[in-house]
């Protein structure tokens, strides 16, 4: 069930997309200067899910959880690989 947030969000931007109650199989956290790195990879899907946090967070693995998310492209290596950039993360 979404809530009011992410309603607005969806409305507000089109090329966001809103997941419900999805396993988290991993999460890595990797510590840059400013800021940490999370990357999640979730049941079901071969594609990586990113976000940034100030500090380190308690590890997700096995949860379940709600993202709010958006595809993007990197460049590592110079190959182009898609990931999806998380904006809203909530255990569910």
């Amino acid at each position: 069930m979404k809530n009011k947030a992410v309603d607005h969000l969806l409305k507000t931007h089109r090329q966001l997309t809103h997941s419900e109650n999805i396993k988290v199989l991993s999460h890595v956290q990797r510590d840059t200067k400013e800021w940490v790195i999370n990357t999640l990879m979730l049941e079901d899907c071969d594609v990586p899910f990113k976000y940034k946090r100030k500090k380190k967070y308690k590890n997700i693995t096995g949860q379940r959880v709600n993202l709010t998310y958006y595809p993007v492209t990197e460049s590592v290596a110079g190959i182009d690989m898609e990931a999806m950039k998380v904006v809203r993360i909530k255990i569910a």
